[in-house]
């Protein structure tokens, strides 16, 4: 979205084959190196299709995350929720940011747009909150993300990492 360039270090693709895979669909490039994989992110991403399904299938987790990613795309990217049934609690939140999606069932159908804009948004769980900073990444404007307690639970050194990348994250 940002059309970053980031090392990961020590990180192994083939244990992210899935995630990497649809990435990979959507244009972003990533490469194996002896320090770890490196992502680039493309000029403009393209839509595609995800169905959640079990290891070693694409992963519920990483869902809302990509439903970020897919807001920048160009086209519309559907999404099937096979394994959790509540995993789109963060559309309404990616909505106030002017993404468009719509949720039928187990379906969401996202349809990109070249930028969102920042918003007083709420996390309400892990995946979600992280889905909500990856948005404001790179949305026009600032964005106040709430209920930031899922990310500081469950990712290790996330604003911090972030930061590290060029983020300009305040926390209040």
């Amino acid at each position: 979205m940002t059309q970053g360039d980031v090392l990961i270090k020590d990180a192994i693709a083939e244990h992210n084959r899935p995630l990497i895979s649809k990435l990979s669909e959507m244009g972003v490039n990533f490469t194996q190196e002896e320090s770890g994989l490196r992502v680039v992110g493309p000029e403009k991403l393209k839509a595609t299709s995800v169905k959640t399904l079990p290891h070693p299938g694409f992963p519920t987790d990483m869902q809302s995350v990509t439903m970020s990613v897919a807001a920048y795309s160009d086209g519309k990217t559907v999404f099937e929720e096979s394994i959790f049934e509540n995993r789109f609690g963060v559309v309404g939140q990616l909505k106030k940011m002017g993404a468009d999606i719509s949720v039928d069932k187990n379906m969401a159908h996202v349809t990109g747009r070249s930028r969102l804009t920042g918003a007083d948004v709420a996390g309400t769980d892990l995946r979600g909150t992280a889905a909500l900073f990856v948005a404001a990444l790179a949305a026009d404007g600032e964005s106040i993300i709430r209920n930031t307690q899922y990310i500081n639970r469950g990712y290790e050194k996330f604003v911090s990492n972030y930061r590290e990348l060029g983020a300009e994250i305040i926390e209040i």
